[in-house]
C-alpha cells in the first residue's frame, strides 16, 4: 500500500510540474501573439504609403523596367518560399502549410525554400527537396534578417539554366506560402510577389491620392520604381514572416491550453486515486486496531470467567 501512494505522489508531483511549464508556455505564446499582431498593424501604415508611391512611379512611368513586366519568358524559374517552425507543439501548423503548397507545386518548376526545420523535413517527406533552410526569427527585430538572407537567396542565379536564355536575363516568379492568422486561428494562404500583378498595378496607378496635389517623380523615375518595387518586396515578405509567428504561436497557445485540460483532468483521476487508497488504507488499520481490540477483550473475559 506504501509503494502504491508512493508511486501515485510521484506521479502527481509530476503532472502538478508539467502544469506549470504549460501553462508558462500559455503566456509566453499569448505575449509573442500580441508583438506580432502589433508588428503587423504598425507595417500597415508603411505599407500603405510603398503602395502610394509606387502608384506614382506607376503613372509617372512610360515603359516599365523588365522586373515590373508580367508576362514571364517560356518556362520561367519559379521560387517559393514555405513558411513553418522550428519547435513542436504547435498541432498541425507545418502540415497545413506544407500541404497547402505541395498541393499548388504540383507539376511546376521551382525552386523551393523553407524557413523553419519542421516545415523543412515536412516538403522532404513529401518528396521536395528544398534547396535551403532559414531559421525562424525568435523575435520582430529578428525578422529583417530574415528578409534579407531571403531575397538574397532567391536574387542569386540558379546553378543550371537553359540553354538558350542566360541565367541574368531569365524570368523569376516568387510565391510565399504561409499560414495567416483568423478568428478560427490560422489558414494557410499563398501571396504571388513576382511577377507583379497587372491589375494590382493597374489599381495602384489610378488610385486617388489622398492630397490636393498630385506629387511627381522629378529624375530617375524607373530608378524609383525599382526602389519601390524592392521596399514592396520587404514589407510584403516582413507582414508573411510576422503573420506566420503569430500563427505559430496560436497554434501552440491551442494546444497548450489542449494540454493544461488533459493534465487538469488526469491530476483530478490521481487525486481521486490516491484519497481512495489512503481511506482504504486507513479503514484497514482501522478494522485492524477494532480486531485486536475485539480480540483483547475476549482473551479478558475469558481468563475472568470462573
Amino acid at each position: 500500500m506504501a509503494t502504491t501512494l508512493t508511486a501515485l505522489r510521484r506521479q502527481i508531483d509530476s503532472a502538478g510540474d508539467l502544469k506549470s511549464v504549460v501553462r508558462t508556455m500559455k503566456a509566453s505564446a499569448a505575449s509573442a501573439i500580441g508583438q506580432y499582431e502589433r508588428s503587423v498593424a504598425a507595417l500597415g501604415d508603411y505599407a500603405r504609403t510603398v503602395e502610394l508611391g509606387l502608384g506614382v512611379c506607376l503613372r509617372s512611368v512610360e515603359q516599365p523596367p523588365r522586373e515590373t513586366q508580367t508576362a514571364l519568358a517560356a518556362t520561367p524559374l519559379m521560387h517559393a518560399v514555405v513558411f513553418g517552425s522550428d519547435q513542436g507543439l504547435v498541432g498541425r501548423f507545418n502540415e497545413v502549410v506544407v500541404d497547402h503548397a505541395v498541393s499548388a507545386l504540383a507539376q511546376t518548376r521551382c525552386r523551393v525554400w523553407a524557413v523553419g526545420e519542421r516545415a523543412n523535413a515536412r516538403l522532404v517527406d513529401a518528396g521536395i527537396t528544398p534547396e535551403g533552410c532559414f531559421a525562424v526569427p525568435g523575435s520582430v527585430e529578428l525578422i529583417t534578417r530574415l528578409v534579407g538572407d531571403i531575397l538574397l537567396k532567391v536574387q542569386a542565379p540558379a546553378a543550371t539554366t537553359q540553354a538558350d536564355q542566360p541565367a541574368a536575363t531569365q524570368s523569376t516568379a516568387l510565391t510565399l506560402f504561409y499560414n495567416r492568422p483568423n478568428a478560427a486561428g490560422y489558414t494557410p494562404v499563398s501571396q504571388r510577389l513576382l511577377p507583379l500583378d497587372a491589375l494590382w498595378q493597374h489599381g495602384l496607378a489610378n488610385r486617388p491620392w489622398p492630397g490636393d496635389q498630385l506629387p511627381e517623380v522629378l529624375d530617375a523615375s524607373a530608378q524609383t520604381l525599382r526602389a519601390f518595387i524592392r521596399e514592396h518586396l520587404f514589407v510584403s515578405l516582413f507582414r508573411a514572416s510576422a503573420e506566420s509567428l503569430a500563427s505559430e504561436n496560436a497554434s501552440r497557445l491551442a494546444a497548450m491550453q489542449r494540454a493544461d485540460r488533459n493534465i487538469g483532468e488526469l491530476l483530478q483521476e490521481l487525486q481521486a486515486h490516491f484519497h481512495q487508497l489512503r481511506q482504504a488504507g486507513i479503514d484497514e488499520e482501522l478494522f485492524d486496531v477494532i480486531s485486536g481490540f475485539d480480540a483483547l477483550s475476549t482473551s479478558d473475559e475469558a481468563k475472568s470467567t470462573p
